[in-house]
């Protein structure tokens, strides 16, 4: 046979076998990707597992399987996986040889680096002869979701502060002191509020003395972040850490009083992903089911700004017309939002701010001396 016809034979079975493979090589190929659970706190490790499975006889020399995801999800170092990585978003790409009627099954570490809602949509598919040359090309479509809630603290890591600078700290019980409820007397304490004060009490024994509030049965806590980093801010948040920084101490706050049987709501000045535009409020309830529907609300926000804080706490007042204790994380308090702080307390309502930068730490704590020496003169 001449060199001729051989190269003629070996274009024709090249021409054959690349057809066979771009028809064919898709019939009976499932692809399917899932984490191992549905949602789970930042810096948590969970799994994605990566099903590939060929119900046919024709054998598949090589798959190929790309997807972009965000970088919020870090891959572990795995044989076969190359993860080019940006600035948002990183390309995944697997690749497989499939035997007829074979299963492979791949778990893929990954490391839950950011908050967010994540969403496997599509994964892109090429698959090549038996040259190497690819054959076809497919996009499978995908249903699969990530919630990763806020990273959850240790609760004494949270800075909580009084808003006026006045009063015990009600969130270490989760209670609201009762003015109605008085147990006897006891020593002023710094940022005890001069209407507590037991005159008769304190002339008897010479020492500042105040009444000692009880607290309430029947407790119920909102926890609102401000997203407004500075009070000039709007719209688009310039400082997102923060805003982070805020949804961890919230998240952690609300699991520590629904642990402890209190209802607990929440109030965020942005929005949510499935909702832009819309400012969010949950009313406190409590139990399990809550704490999973405020994880599931946070880990759906966008770092946002669609009111003011000011105008937030104002709808607040008009939404709760039932005391609650509020408390608020923010990174600057303005003269707008401390009026507003003083017309929730007017109403019944008590409120505890949780500085999300040092410099406003220092600044209330000066305050809180101030007060405290007025007070005391």
């Amino acid at each position: 046979m001449s060199i001729s016809w051989i190269l003629l034979l070996a274009a024709l079975l090249f021409f054959l076998q690349h057809k066979l493979m771009g028809r064919w090589g898709f019939r009976g190929l499932q692809i399917d990707r899932k984490f191992d659970r549905a949602h789970a706190h930042a810096g948590e490790d969970i799994l994605m597992i990566e099903t590939i499975m060929n119900r046919k006889l024709l054998p598949i020399p090589w798959l190929r399987l790309e997807a972009t995801l965000s970088t919020g999800l870090r891959f572990g170092q795995m044989n076969n996986l190359e993860v080019s990585t940006g600035s948002l978003f990183q390309n995944h790409r697997s690749l497989f040889t499939l035997m007829p009627y074979t299963r492979i099954v791949r778990r893929h570490h990954v490391h839950c680096a950011r908050r967010g809602w994540y969403k496997l949509e599509t994964v892109a598919a090429a698959m090549g002869d038996l040259t190497g040359v690819q054959a076809a090309s497919k996009t499978h479509r995908l249903h699969v979701e990530l919630l990763v809630y806020p990273r959850l603290v240790q609760p004494e890591e949270v800075p909580i502060l009084s808003s006026r600078w006045q009063g015990d700290v009600i969130v270490r019980r989760w209670m609201v002191p009762d003015p109605f409820l008085v147990s006897g007397v006891r020593e002023y304490r710094f940022g005890d509020t001069m209407n507590s004060i037991h005159w008769k009490a304190t002339a008897r024994t010479g020492r500042l003395q105040v009444y000692n509030r009880e607290f309430t049965a029947d407790p119920r806590l909102v926890i609102v972040v401000n997203s407004q980093v500075t009070e000039e801010m709007w719209d688009a948040v310039t400082d997102p850490e923060l805003v982070e920084k805020g949804l961890s101490y919230a998240a952690t706050l609300a699991d520590y009083a629904i642990s402890q049987g209190v209802p607990v709501g929440f109030g965020y000045n942005g929005w949510r992903l499935d909702a832009p535009s819309v400012p969010v409020y949950c009313a406190p309830e409590g139990g399990a089911q809550q704490l999973d529907y405020l994880f599931a609300t946070m880990a759906k926000l966008a770092i946002s700004c669609a009111r003011s804080c000011e105008d937030f706490l104002l709808q607040l007042l008009e939404e709760e017309t039932s005391p609650v204790d509020i408390v608020l994380l923010t990174a600057y308090v303005s003269e707008g939002m401390h009026e507003r702080i003083e017309e929730l307390e007017d109403a019944g309502h008590t409120v505890s701010l949780v500085p999300l930068q040092h410099e406003l730490i220092e600044s209330l704590e000066s305050l809180e001396v101030k007060a405290s020496n007025a007070v005391s003169s």
